[in-house]
């Protein structure tokens, strides 16, 4: 099964999170429905947020309590890594995968710096996507194609933009998903420009 797809335990389903580094910016956006089987428990559930000091930003899908954790354990892999994304996701990945009660837990993060996007799963996947979009949840399909419509045809959008219209096309398929969106957005790290050497 690939990654973006096994979003969610059994029972509880949910949701959509969708990452774009496009035009100078990087958006991390979710909706916000929490849903058990198939009740919606709650509109305005926040998935997304500011770690770091505001440098990181993180979103999840799958359990709740299981993405608070694993929120708090990939904020302390950062403090101790000095902010460096990709070691803290790797380190993280490390112990989600071998830790005995970090094991169980049921969820993915989707994380961005002004540099990068990566997904991390307790499979001990670290993925960075060739397109700087990424999606996870019962959604990403949908607002992943989205994305990759709008880079290709509408460059000129924001990558909030692409973030916000993404999940809406993703919640007017997915019944796990809702229009209640939280979009995040941090300044993208400058290109470096080659010297005329």
């Amino acid at each position: 099964m690939h990654p973006i797809s096994e979003a969610a335990p059994a029972g509880i389903r949910s949701t959509t999170v969708l990452g774009v580094l496009h035009n100078g910016k990087v958006a991390l956006g979710s909706d916000g429905q929490a849903t058990m089987k198939d009740t919606v428990l709650k509109h305005r559930v926040r998935k997304v947020r500011s770690l770091h000091d505001g440098t990181i930003l993180a979103g999840f899908a799958g359990a709740t309590a299981d993405a608070f954790t694993l929120f708090e354990r990939f904020e302390s892999k950062l403090q101790s890594y000095g902010g460096n994304l990709t070691r803290s996701a790797v380190e993280l990945a490390k112990d989600w995968r071998t830790d005995r009660y970090l094991r169980r837990l049921e969820a993915l993060l989707a994380v961005a710096s002004p540099e990068k996007l990566l997904l991390i799963s307790g499979t001990g996947d670290v993925i960075e996507p060739d397109d700087n979009v990424l999606a996870i949840g019962s959604g990403a399909p949908y607002a992943l194609a989205a994305a990759r419509a709008m880079l290709k045809h509408s460059p000129q959008l924001s990558a909030r933009e692409i973030v916000e219209d993404g999940l809406g096309i993703a919640a007017d398929i997915c019944i796990y998903t809702n229009h209640h969106t939280t979009v995040l957005e941090l300044d993208a790290a400058p290109m470096a420009v080659p010297s005329e050497n």
